[in-house]
């Protein structure tokens, strides 16, 4: 069975919500209040899956962080772990996952995973300061858009915000699909399944 090719990555938002564009009166600067900074930030883990033949699909994982002394700030090795985990089982299919050198992706744990599960997991890392070749960049952007000037009241009401644009974008495989022209990569005929050889 072919694999699925996964491109990974993370974007955080915080109650202050990115700049777009609307309308006002002329003369007259639009203002939105919000929360500020104190309020935390929602951490968000995705990765967009790609097989020829099969529509795409996006998979994500949120992280919320209240800024609460001795709160973990964002996402640790193990949640990693699980989140491939989780996405090899629902795509049911092997999974060659590429992502960027972050410093959490390049933990030992993460290569002694990879290294168990060499039958169905081979993970690649992109080149440095390149996220014009990530497919999950153009997610990230759509999302950006549609929180713009959007004010949430606090950090589960942005938590469930983001969780229902993101959901809404997992239903239209063809925003998904029309993230990866942009980076110049073609995986057509290129995705076969993990080396499962036994080299001893």
């Amino acid at each position: 069975m072919g694999a699925h090719v996964c491109f990974a990555d993370e974007c955080g938002q915080s109650l202050i919500p990115p700049r777009g564009r609307t309308w006002a009166p002329r003369g007259a600067r639009p203002v939105v209040r919000v929360a500020g900074r104190r309020g935390g930030r929602v951490n968000i883990a995705g990765a967009v899956c790609f097989k020829p033949g099969q529509r795409p699909r996006l998979f994500f994982k949120l992280h919320g962080y209240h800024r609460r002394k001795g709160e973990v700030k964002t996402f640790a090795w193990s949640d990693y772990r699980d989140f491939i985990r989780t996405v090899h089982l629902q795509l049911g299919t092997p999974v060659v996952w590429v992502w960027d050198n972050l410093s959490v992706h390049l933990q030992q744990e993460l290569f002694d995973f990879e290294a168990e599960h060499r039958d169905w997991l081979a993970i690649f890392h992109l080149p440095p300061y390149a996220p014009e070749i990530n497919p999950l960049e153009g997610i990230w952007s759509l999302l950006k858009r549609a929180l713009s000037a959007f004010a949430a009241a606090d950090l589960v009401h942005l938590t469930q915000v983001i969780k229902r644009k993101l959901k809404k974008i997992q239903y239209q495989p063809h925003l998904v699909t029309g993230c990866l022209p942009p980076t110049g990569l073609d995986l057509t005929g290129l995705i076969d399944p993990p080396d499962t050889t036994d080299s001893t």
